[in-house]
């Protein structure tokens, strides 16, 4: 009973936040052009669906396309800064660079360089969800207990196999934190590059419907939009919480201390 209260207090908490928003706008008569009631937002969510619902689609595709080459090469570098000194101290800091560097002032040069838009938002993307994974890894793989990297030495075993059976499982929990950060940074550097680009038709998400019910003053929609960017990321922390709940199991503290 105590657990099941605990997981409907967040959704407790927002339907007052939601009714007492309601009852501010009404009461005080604030335009709807400035603050819609969220009974407004609704409808227009309603009302819109199969517009919102492909910019949506857009906006994941380009999320999750992200998500995983951030995953991918994020993994693939960082066990090579963990296994190679020389190259972490080469490139590491151009990593810095690349994560410190906001993508609103390079997201222009890469639109204008890559081929066609889809590839322009995916590098913008991704370059926002690139550096916590490789960042985590690397310390994950760098943390493994100095006995057990003794012990695998003094019973012979090669660097390949060092490698996947103590630092790699060593370093999933960092890995884990590292991906459930990069899918939050994944859909906002896809929000902000589509904001940047300014794309519209069938390869529009749902920036370009925030930007363009903002220019016709239709508020309404723009939060209606605002919400599923907010579903959206919220459906992706959940997901990778799942998913590193899943991979951990009862083996680690971090999985073992949320039950």
């Amino acid at each position: 009973m105590k657990r099941l209260l605990e997981a409907w207090q967040p959704l407790i908490v927002g339907i007052l936040v939601l009714a007492l928003w309601e009852i501010v706008v009404r009461v005080k008569g604030v335009p709807h052009y400035v603050l819609p009631p969220p009974s407004l937002v609704v409808g227009a969510l309603v009302g819109n669906w199969g517009t919102l619902q492909s910019n949506l689609a857009v906006t994941l595709a380009i999320t999750g396309a992200a998500l995983a080459g951030a995953i991918a090469i994020g993994l693939a570098v960082a066990i090579l800064f963990a296994e190679f000194r020389f190259a972490e101290r080469s490139f590491f800091p151009y990593a810095v660079i690349l994560q410190v560097t906001p993508v609103v002032s390079i997201a222009p040069l890469i639109i204008i360089w890559a081929k066609d838009t889809f590839t322009a938002l995916f590098i913008c993307a991704w370059l926002v969800a690139f550096f916590p994974v490789v960042s985590n890894t690397t310390i994950g793989l760098k943390s493994v207990d100095p006995n057990l990297r003794d012990l695998f030495a003094i019973y012979g075993a090669t660097r390949r196999q060092t490698l996947w059976y103590l630092k790699l499982p060593a370093a999933m929990p960092y890995f884990l934190a590292g991906v459930r950060i990069s899918g939050g940074l994944a859909l906002i550097g896809s929000v902000v590059a589509e904001f940047v680009a300014g794309t519209a038709g069938t390869q529009s998400g749902l920036a370009y419907r925030i930007l363009e019910s903002g220019f016709r003053l239709e508020m309404p929609k723009m939060f209606a939009a605002l919400f599923l960017i907010s579903a959206a990321g919220i459906a992706i922390y959940l997901a990778t919480s799942f998913v590193s709940r899943l991979v951990l199991g009862h083996w680690h503290e971090s999985s073992t201390h949320e039950r």
